[in-house]
């Protein structure tokens, strides 16, 4: 196990702060019941009273171990982690992602879960899922909530240019680009994609070409940019340079923003991350016809790079055993179900997703998006030391400067390799 990190000066100047709000309050001293801390990131309303619900659910039921909930926000949430576990002002339960909490357990902060996760919870969540939370043998933290990337298309579109809408299990990227040909009319194009930071997507999406983009793990890890790797980004490069398909201004936008081109009717599919559906129920104009089409599969098929959000254990709470007792209460069927619904993600187990399936249907694209969850893989870059800071230094300039035409597919994946040489050092 690594030692645990120093904390910097800058960093403890601001811990006393957080002294107060976090911190392993037994509240058993004197007799009474335990306490514990739970920090929640949830920031949408309905994702809050889910979370609430749940957590008053545990209290009445267990009078002798009451959750306290600290409610925090995703800005900075790495940095102030940091903070809490230097000062011991950590919470005693802390939600985040994989791809956070990674480094922490792999420095020696968060406890180990195995011993408290059950054969029927290990059974109840795909093997690639479990992978992502799961860090020398030690499963490190139980995943809560997942995101796919889907297409989103405007019906009438598709049907006045004559396509007949998939409805297969899968859809391959052939069809999309055939698609998105056939719908790029009358002053419409038939994609847009919002690239601005394009490195998520095209990591998350990779393993459907056979993409991986690191092999090995820490500090041995090593960037691997090959035919794989550079499919999708010489596929979205082809669709909108050879076929004209894809409306260029999204390529340097965010996904929220080519929203309004999507309603707008100036695009008749749009990839976005697969949470939009609510946005899209919630803000399309009235009589917006729109459906997700079916899980994007490449050569290798289907599958996507998972990065759930995840619930770990401090290893210094002096209560491991009731924090990990209250984690798998979180994440039974009936309370995945619920949360999922609030946020528009979906669930982690196989059990909660088919709960939420048959509740509700087809309703808002929900089937094709709870279809994509059965597809989602462990993603080789959680473990990868200093991947964030690839990621922003290196990899997304680089995407763009590809998709801006700046770098040809070589130059893309000197840039990549290079950049993680030099970063990893």
């Amino acid at each position: 196990m690594k030692s645990r990190r120093v904390v910097t000066a800058a960093l403890l100047a601001v811990s006393s702060l957080l002294l107060t709000a976090c911190g392993g309050d037994s509240g058993d001293s004197a007799g009474g019941p335990v306490t514990l801390t739970f920090q929640s990131l949830s920031d949408q309303p309905a994702a809050i009273a889910a979370t609430t619900k749940i957590v008053d659910d545990w209290n009445k039921s267990h009078p002798d171990v009451q959750v306290k909930v600290v409610q925090a926000g995703w800005d900075g949430v790495y940095d102030k982690l940091i903070t809490q576990f230097n000062a011991n002002s950590a919470p005693d339960i802390i939600h985040y992602e994989a791809a956070g909490v990674v480094p922490f357990a792999a420095d020696g902060y968060l406890a180990d879960l195995t011993p408290y996760v059950s054969e029927q919870k290990r059974a109840d969540i795909p093997k690639g899922v479990m992978d992502s939370v799961t860090v020398g043998g030690q499963v490190i933290a139980y995943p809560t909530e997942l995101q796919s990337y889907v297409v989103f298309a405007n019906r009438a579109l598709l049907q006045k240019a004559g396509v007949t809408i998939p409805s297969g299990e899968t859809m391959t990227w052939d069809q999309l680009r055939e698609i998105a040909k056939v719908t790029t009319r009358d002053g419409a194009y038939g994609l847009g994609w919002g690239l601005s930071s394009p490195t998520a997507a095209f990591v998350a999406l990779a393993p459907g070409f056979g993409g991986k983009y690191f092999e090995g793990t820490g500090r041995d890890a090593k960037a691997v940019v090959g035919t794989g790797e550079l499919a999708l980004p010489k596929l979205v490069d082809a669709m909108a340079q050879q076929d004209k398909s894809v409306l260029p201004v999204t390529l340097t936008q965010s996904g929220s923003k080519v929203l309004a081109s999507f309603y707008a009717g100036q695009v008749a599919m749009t990839v976005q991350g697969s949470f939009q559906a609510a946005n899209i129920a919630k803000d399309a104009p009235a009589g917006f016809d729109w459906v997700v089409l079916p899980p994007l599969a490449g050569p290798a098929g289907p599958a996507q790079a998972a990065n759930p959000q995840t619930l770990s254990v401090n290893k210094d709470s002096a209560h491991v055993k009731e924090a990990a007792e209250f984690i798998d209460f979180f994440t039974s069927t009936e309370n995945l179900a619920a949360l999922n619904e609030a946020d528009a993600l979906i669930p982690p187990t196989t059990s909660a997703r088919e709960a939420l399936t048959a509740k509700l249907g087809s309703k808002n694209g929900w089937n094709a998006i709870l279809s994509s969850g059965k597809h989602l893989t462990s993603a080789p870059y959680l473990f990868v030391d200093k991947y964030a800071q690839w990621k922003d230094t290196v990899a997304t300039p680089a995407f763009q400067r590809f998709l801006g035409r700046e770098l040809d597919a070589d130059g893309l994946a000197r840039a990549l390799q290079d950049g993680w040489q030099t970063i990893s050092r």
